[in-house]
């Protein structure tokens, strides 16, 4: 998901070194050059913040601003050093790592559990009554705990999967019977009408939301963060790295903590989940609680905006109307983020596969030419040959 050291892990003598006082200076201007290296050049040793809570909506859950997000971490360790210093939320699923993400939570939380809050999800295909509660018993099993804070209904694109009876009645049982706390879903595409649909149900039958939220977001996600918000829905911030891509215009500089920055500054957000691999993103991640976002930050994130934009998919979903052939293009640029900015290949594929072949990338050979349109620009129609060429 990155690449090489971000300011946070260079002491100053690297610092200088790698010439980054002069990148910096042409990329900030001169005004910022000393905030940039005071801010992301200290020498001294890396000391873990003190944590930062807000409150998760109406579950009255006080988490930390920057929360483990677990779907890529291999080694429990990582995630067990993030709880010895405060993280007292974790986010997992049923899917992530093919199964096996759940157990490497469950090594973390051991002696632990009592101190920090779980969040699964179910299967994103599971809307039966039977199918739910058995996804829960699974997660249960697997993360070796009683009960589950918060359970999830997985990837919602619509405002459908929401109302389903049968999978709300599965939901209320599970809590009936102590397995999970609260209710929530998680959303990539068409975000608006996801959470807006959470406000509307008359029964406010969902606790919380977790959204794809950063500082490309547009103007659409960002008010209905806000409605859901004031209407007491937690709201949980993820791909708040705008894909984590590595790029060589920016030099040594990272964008991971002012991007994180960025999305923390909005009072409607309770918290991140970053990606936190190894224990260099964990220090990168964490070290933001308690930062104010700058205008370096603001600086730093104008150039990787501008460096990614050309590759850069919001996940909107309103190219898709503009598809003759219905292909689910959102969610194949998702794909490919996983695979070029993730650096995750299992990932990728298996988001992909979950596309019906008639809606995948495949599809497009049938055109001689690309009608979708994106509303942002990107050229749909080499994305999709990229797609073919990366996601076999």
């Amino acid at each position: 998901m990155r690449k090489g050291k971000g300011f946070s892990g260079m002491n100053r003598r690297e610092f200088l070194k790698a010439g980054l006082v002069g990148t910096t200076s042409a990329m900030l201007g001169g005004n910022t050059v000393a905030e940039a290296i005071g801010q992301y050049a200290s020498s001294e040793p890396f000391v873990f913040p003190k944590p930062v809570y807000r409150t998760l909506g109406r579950t009255g859950m006080k988490i930390t601003v920057v929360s483990f997000g677990a779907m890529l971490t291999p080694e429990a360790e990582v995630i067990r050093t993030a709880f010895e210093h405060g993280v007292n939320y974790v986010d997992t699923a049923r899917k992530y790592m093919d199964g096996k993400n759940e157990g490497i939570v469950a090594k973390a939380l051991k002696g632990r559990r009592d101190k920090v809050y779980v969040a699964t999800k179910t299967l994103p295909t599971s809307k039966s009554k039977e199918d739910i509660i058995r996804d829960v018993e699974t997660s249960l099993r697997t993360l070796e705990t009683d009960y589950v804070d918060v359970i999830q209904l997985h990837n919602l694109a619509s405002k459908e999967r929401i109302f389903i009876p049968e999978t709300r009645e599965a939901l209320a049982k599970l809590r009936e019977q102590g397995k999970v706390r609260f209710f929530g879903v998680t959303t990539h595409k068409n975000q608006p009408e996801v959470l807006n649909a959470l406000v509307d149900d008359p029964d406010r039958f969902f606790d919380t939301a977790l959204v794809a939220y950063n500082f490309k977001s547009d103007n659409d996600t960002k008010e209905a963060i806000a409605r859901a918000a004031q209407a007491k829905i937690g709201i949980i911030a993820m791909k708040t790295q705008a894909g984590g891509y590595a790029t060589d215009a920016m030099g040594p500089v990272s964008p991971h903590q002012a991007a994180l920055k960025w999305a923390l500054q909005n009072i409607n957000i309770t918290t991140a989940i970053p990606g936190m691999r190894d224990m260099a993103e964990l220090r990168e991640d964490i070290a933001v609680m308690g930062m104010p976002f700058g205008y370096a930050d603001e600086r730093v994130l104008q150039r990787y905006s501008a460096e990614v934009g050309p590759y850069y998919c919001h996940f909107c979903g309103k190219c898709e109307k503009t598809c003759s052939k219905g292909v689910e293009i959102s969610t194949i640029n998702r794909s490919l983020m996983y695979a070029e900015g993730y650096k995750s290949p299992e990932l990728a594929l298996s988001t992909y596969r979950e596309i019906p072949v008639a809606a995948s990338a495949s599809a497009c050979l049938d055109c001689a030419d690309c009608v979708a349109r994106c509303v942002n620009g990107l050229d749909i129609r080499t994305k999709m040959k990229r797609a073919r060429e990366v996601l076999v």
